[in-house]
């Protein structure tokens, strides 16, 4: 970090807004508030924004939007009189204050259109321009580089106005180009005069497209490079830092193939040099996030189901390195490009990971629960995640971490924390930072850890027992609240019930051993083992038909003299548990029959369950005893089927 130069914190919560800024730097980083600020206690901050170069601090209070500088220990140097304001932007040089306000109509009034996005010069406070904008998206004036060139979306126009030392400025509008109607637009950073990057919905079937023009070359003949495309109901247009390349993200908010609920997207790339392409993915799935390398030399997709892939791609769309899949949906790159950052947020519970571009290496992989919102220092080395509402309206407050997946601060916040922002600084304040395998040692998460354990009801954490073999067993009464062993009247009913079946069964039983059947149906209950002589394979078809028929003749002599010797041997049943003897038979030839056999054989195995339920004093309803009495029937109608 470069000597002097410690960027602050500005935090945005429902008391208002604070500046905090960094006291010590060690293992552990120390933020507190500055005593240079003075804190906003308004409730109803709606925005907050430093400047590009770092010099301003503006935020919206609610009832005015405060301008201060950062340099001259956080002096004010206009309160603007806009209470609606709730979006505001700086130009890229932080030289004019953009604000914007809903607009809105008033019949009462005269005019009844008043303007609502307001231009007003940084260093005074002065009101330079206003305008009547009723975009609540893009509604913000675009910007060259250097501020020679500003671009207004106003209806379905684009609107042109010279800012440089022989132009006039907002007074005069110099260019303007038409036909935009829920079309976009955006400017090219890089050197002047931009590149102007303009998109055009499709109608009545033709296409979407897409056109790059060279300023102030702005007819419909005279484009540097086109893109067509259909199923595009939005197109955001990304360029990187030099303006030497352009991604085109398409999406439609209905996927007509109803392969997807959340629409269709789809990526292009265009150059000034007149290049277009579509880029190709290497899996189905939404497109999570797009980024661009602060270097302009490459950029990164995390795209496809979960879980997601993540892609380098170089300048002419070729995959640079394919990072293993994982769960994450957003990229973040710190200001060096040195360093890239995946992180799973929203549905995802806080999935962070931090790679070495140069050497292509993963150096940490963590967690960060209920992160709403990331940010990298502008020294490159340390980054910033906040729990914030109103996605979040609990436990709000920001943690700083190392890129190596130290926990460097960590503070809570005493009610709803909107927005944390840290302070930009010009480019080259900073050294890039030199990455390395160390890890820096920080501190332990004072955030409990969410157990991992069953949860269990708080009426029953008294009352659950664990067995020898680890089964959780309720010892709580089957009717809450009452004490242990009671009895409702309906299973009083039940258990008189089953003591009556089991007498009777009992009395039946008695009955059948007195008769002496079941024992005289066991002791003749003699069947013939099947046949365990396995069948010979019949020899493999020869080309002569009369071979054929001596082979087949062969095998089937063979086949009847060993089921017959089969069937000669005999064999005694198996012996028979409490009274029932369950013994194969041998096929009989009829399928009818077999059936029968079968069916039989089945209910005597039934029984048998039956009477071991019966001796260890389980209760058997009415059918069950009825079965279990049908014993001696059975076993007599099994003998008859054998015999015939």
């Amino acid at each position: 970090m470069a000597s002097g130069n410690t960027p602050t914190l500005a935090l945005r919560s429902a008391k208002g807004v604070e500046v905090w800024k960094l006291e010590q730097q060690t293992s552990k980083l120390t933020f507190l508030p500055d005593a240079r600020f003075t804190p906003d206690q308004s409730k109803s901050c709606r925005a907050i924004v430093y400047s590009p170069d770092g010099r301003f601090l503006a935020w919206a209070n609610g009832s005015t939007v405060q301008l201060v500088r950062v340099a001259n220990c956080w002096k004010q140097i206009a309160s603007l009189p806009r209470p609606k304001a709730c979006n505001l932007r700086f130009s890229p040089l932080s030289n004019y204050l953009m604000t914007w306000e809903p607009y809105t109509q008033n019949p009462n009034e005269t005019p009844k259109e008043k303007p609502n996005l307001f231009i007003y010069r940084a260093e005074t406070g002065e009101e330079v321009f206003s305008i009547i904008q009723k975009r609540h998206q893009d509604w913000q004036m675009h910007w060259s580089c250097d501020e020679s060139i500003a671009a207004l979306m106003v209806g379905g126009e684009a609107l042109f106005y010279d800012h440089s030392p022989t132009g006039p400025g907002f007074k005069q509008v110099v260019k303007r180009f038409g036909n935009l109607r829920n079309g976009g637009l955006s400017v090219a950073p890089g050197l002047s005069p931009p590149h102007i990057g303009v998109y055009m919905p499709g109608t009545k079937g033709a296409p979407s497209m897409c056109r790059l023009f060279k300023y102030p070359n702005l007819e419909m003949n005279q484009p540097v490079a086109s893109k067509s495309f259909f199923q595009a109901d939005k197109v955001d247009m990304i360029w990187n830092r030099k303006g030497s390349g352009l991604i085109l993200l398409t999406s439609t908010e209905v996927d007509t193939s109803g392969e997807s609920y959340y629409g269709k997207q789809a990526l292009h790339y265009m150059t000034p040099k007149g290049d277009s392409c579509g880029i190709q993915l290497k899996a189905e799935g939404p497109i999570h996030d797009v980024a661009w390398s602060p270097k302009s030399t490459e950029f990164c997709l995390v795209y496809g189901f979960m879980p997601a892939r993540a892609t380098l791609y170089n300048l002419k769309c070729d995959i640079v390195y394919d990072f293993e899949p994982g769960n994450r949906n957003s990229i973040y790159y710190n200001d060096f490009g040195n360093l890239i950052l995946f992180g799973g947020f929203g549905n995802l519970p806080g999935y962070i990971e931090t790679w070495d571009l140069t050497r292509k290496k993963k150096l940490a992989s963590f967690k960060a629960p209920d992160t709403t919102l990331l940010e990298w220092n502008p020294a490159g080395d340390t980054f910033m995640t906040a729990t914030t509402a109103p996605r979040l309206r609990m436990a709000n407050g920001f943690k700083v971490w190392h890129y190596s997946g130290a926990l460097l601060g960590e503070y809570d916040w005493a009610g709803e924390l909107l927005e944390v922002v840290w302070q930009k600084y010009p480019k080259g304040t900073f050294k890039e930072v030199s990455v390395t395998d160390e890890k820096i040692v920080g501190i332990v998460s004072a955030t409990p850890v969410a157990s991992k354990q069953k949860y269990i009801p708080p009426g029953a954490r008294n009352s659950i027992g664990v067995s020898a073999s680890g089964e959780t067993i309720d010892l709580r009464p089957p009717i809450p609240g009452l004490p242990p062993g009671y009895r409702s009247s309906t299973q009083i009913k039940n258990s008189r019930k089953s003591k009556k079946a089991n007498k009777a069964a009992a009395a039946a039983a008695t009955t059948n051993a007195g008769d002496g059947s079941t024992n005289e149906a066991v002791a003749t209950g003699g069947v013939e083992k099947a046949s365990t002589a396995p069948q010979q394979k019949k020899p493999a078809a020869k080309k002569n038909a009369k071979n054929n028929a001596n082979n087949n003749h062969n095998a089937e002599r063979d086949l009847a003299n060993g089921n017959a010797n089969t069937n000669a041997k005999t064999s005694s049943p198996p012996a028979a548990d409490n009274g029932v003897a369950v013994a194969k038979v041998a096929p009989t030839g009829d399928p009818a029959k077999d059936k029968k056999i079968k069916l039989i054989q089945k209910k005597l195995k039934d029984i048998k369950v039956l009477k071991e339920k019966h001796e260890r004093g389980e209760a058997l309803v009415q059918t069950q005893l009825i079965k279990m009495n049908s014993e001696s029937v059975l076993i007599k109608e099994l003998e008859a089927l054998k015999v015939a």
